[in-house]
């Protein structure tokens, strides 16, 4: 295995540290962006429910450098942005489900719990911004 490869691992394998997300899966996903860049978007598995979200988008030249930029927004995040509840349903699954995310504001919040789907499939009850703890 490459030392880019050794690299990579060793970084997500960070992420997934600082995260603590228990038995939650991580998932990195990258693209290749219009200017030649990488997007790297970290997604979330909730185990209960087998739904995943958004957690944080970055970009980087390389999937080297987008795992840094991520790894740096992860040390901070839960001191830089706010922490929201949103109570929600699948359309064709009427059980309630709520789910905690960290967001500038509410529309990021809403943006991540529609990550990869149709928003059209997911009925939102509440969204509320959690006090500073």
């Amino acid at each position: 295995m490459s030392d880019e490869h050794i690299d990579i691992l060793d970084l997500q394998k960070k992420i997934e540290q600082y995260l603590q997300l228990g038995k939650t899966n991580i998932m990195f996903n990258f693209q290749s962006t219009s200017d030649n860049k990488i997007r790297l978007d970290v997604v979330t598995v909730n185990p209960r429910h087998e739904q995943s979200f958004l957690f944080h988008t970055s970009i980087g030249y390389d999937k080297r450098d987008a795992l840094s930029r991520m790894l740096t927004y992860v040390k901070a995040y839960k001191s830089e942005h706010n922490s929201y509840t949103i109570q929600w349903s699948l359309k064709d699954n009427k059980e309630l489900h709520t789910s905690y995310f960290r967001a500038k504001d509410i529309p990021e919040a809403i943006d991540k719990l529609h990550y990869g789907r149709d928003p059209n499939t997911i009925t939102i009850f509440s969204v509320v911004l959690n006090p500073i703890s």
